[in-house]
Parts: C-alpha cells; structure tokens; sequence
C-alpha cells in the first residue's frame, strides 16, 4: 500500500475506519526502546487485515515482522507484546542503527476483550477532533485501558509515552498537526505538499477568489475568508503553525495579531528584514507588547540562502520543524 504521509498523525482514525469497514485493524505502538532505535516510545502505525498499513515502528524489516503479528492478532482477538534486539552487524539492514532494541505493543480493535473496544477508540478520535490531548493507560496483564488527561496526571508527574513506572503502557495524543498558511500564493503550493508529508493538516486562507481555487492545492483545505475571521474559527492552539505569505498587511496582520493572542507553537511572517521592521512597528501601534512581538519569525525561513518559491518552502518548513523539535531556531 502507498504511504498517504498526511495520515501519519491519524493512526486512531484510521484504525476505526478500518475497523467500521470490516476491513480489520490492529494498532502496533512502541512500548519501548533501548540503544539506538529509529522510533521513539509511543510511536505508532495501524494494520488492517489484508496488510494496508499507515505509520511506523520502526525503519526496517521489524515492519515486516509487526504486519504478521497484526494479522495474528486480528484473527485470535489477543494482543502481543514483541520484542525485537538486533547486533551490530545486522542493525543497518533491520533499521536499529548500534545494536538497538524496542518493545512493540500489537493490539487488535474488537467487540471482544481483550482487544481494543470500538467505543474507546471512538472516544479518542472524538477527543482529537475536539483538539483535546488525551492519553491511553494500558495495563499489559490485564488488557484494561482507561482514556485519561495528560494535563492531570497528579503528584506533581508529567506524563511521557511509554511503560509508566507501574508497568503500564501510557500512549498519548496530541490534537493533529496543522499548518495555517495565510495567503495562497505560489510559495504555498510548493509549501503545503511538503508540510503533508511531514505530517501536518495545512489549511490555506485567502480572502481572494481567484487565489482560493481549491484546485491549486490538492488534498488540502482551503478557507476564502478573511484570516482573523477565519483563526476564530479554528482557534489555533499548541500543535498549530501560521505561516503569512501574502506581503499584503491588510491581510497578514489581522492573521499575525490573532495568533499572537493563540497558544501557536510557531509563527513566521514573509519578508525582508526591512519589511519586517515596519510590520513589527505596525503590531506594536495597534498595541502589542514586545514580548509578543519577539514570538514572531521574520523574516520566514532558516537563513539558508534560499531562493525561489520551492527553496523558500524548505527554509519554512525546517524552521517550523525545528521549532516543534528544540523549542529553537537559527
């Protein structure tokens, strides 16, 4: 099956698709890791039946290895805990680089304990479609999952994907990446495709109608709105980026003083360095502090010498990478 890379971030959701289709689904999770393992505790992909899969647990052949235990898993209703170790000698061909080991956790979605209730799962993709984070406890003796709160984990604990220090699997789930890309212009196109297949929902607004034709960007949602009435309406939050494009202010900056009032995990602006001084003179006239103002990247883009629509996309995208990665840009 071809990999649909905006789906990455949607394996709940296509596990119950899968699921409500008859088509069979076992989700794989990273239990845990130790070495040097491609994946990290948490990571997921989903299986169906025929052997379709979305997602990742790894970069090698354990892939191979979890689609058979998925399909095992489906047909006796019992999940499986796999545990994968190879030696230095061989790591290269199975994806864990320096003798690297994980633990995968293979649960199949059925009416059925000990499999994955289709109520459960429900729940958790309507949490995400509300953009509420939402963590699943697992406990790997008895198969008893419970949807919790990431935010009020208690005793002062921060709660990480992984085995918790009772022995339990914790998953969590962030709200879907987006990227909210202000203005559709020819940076945008090039820009949108790449930000799909780094797992990112892009949604295009554009108040022109001859720039907001869904036909020029495939697979993506596109608002012909104004940016501010539009933000109110997706209330922008921690897994959202903006990115501004237009070089037009009537539009940009009612889009930049919205999400500088948002919980936007990133936020760069298109222009020259002089262009950015006057906006940032125009945002601090309409009342906006320093500090909020300091939040704002521009101009847009690690300083890589880019050129051109399609080099200027890669300067934007690894900065919004970056930002989300190491809360840190160049």
């Amino acid at each position: 099956m071809t990999q649909n890379y905006h789906n990455l971030d949607q394996i709940p959701e296509t596990a119950l698709r899968w699921h409500e289709a008859g088509k069979g689904a076992a989700i794989a999770t990273v239990v845990s890791t130790w070495g040097s393992a491609p994946r990290a505790a948490g990571s997921q992909m989903v299986v169906s039946r025929a052997g379709d899969m979305v997602g990742s647990v790894s970069g090698g052949c354990v892939e191979a290895a979890v689609v058979s235990a998925a399909q095992d898993t489906l047909d006796d209703g019992q999940p499986r805990l796999l545990g994968f170790g190879v030696a230095d000698e061989t790591a290269f061909a199975v994806g864990l680089a320096c003798g690297g080991r994980i633990e995968v956790l293979v649960e199949p979605i059925g009416v059925h304990a000990p499999a994955i209730a289709p109520s459960l799962l429900s729940a958790l993709v309507a949490a995400r479609a509300a953009r509420r984070p939402v963590a699943c406890r697992t406990d790997l003796e008895t198969w008893e999952r419970q949807l919790l709160d990431p935010a009020s984990p208690g005793e002062g604990k921060v709660m990480v994907s992984g085995r918790d220090a009772d022995g339990q699997m914790l998953t969590l789930y962030a709200p879907p990446l987006r990227l909210i890309v202000i203005g559709a212009v020819h940076i945008s196109q090039m820009l949108v495709p790449m930000a799909q297949m780094a797992g990112f929902a892009p949604i295009i607004i554009d108040p022109r109608p001859a720039f907001a034709a869904a036909t020029r960007f495939a697979g993506a949602e596109v608002l012909e709105d104004w940016p501010d009435v539009a933000l109110a309406r997706l209330a922008p939050d921690t897994s959202s980026a903006v990115v501004t494009l237009t070089h037009d202010a009537k539009i940009d900056d009612p889009a930049i003083v919205a999400a500088l009032q948002s919980d936007v995990f990133y936020l760069g602006c298109l222009g020259s360095r002089r262009t950015h001084a006057q906006r940032l003179d125009r945002l601090r006239a309409l009342g906006l502090t320093q500090v909020q103002c300091a939040r704002i990247h521009g101009p847009v883009g690690l300083p890589i010498g880019a050129r051109g629509p399609a080099e200027i996309a890669v300067a934007i995208l690894a900065q919004i990478i970056a930002q989300r990665r190491t809360g840190q840009t160049v």
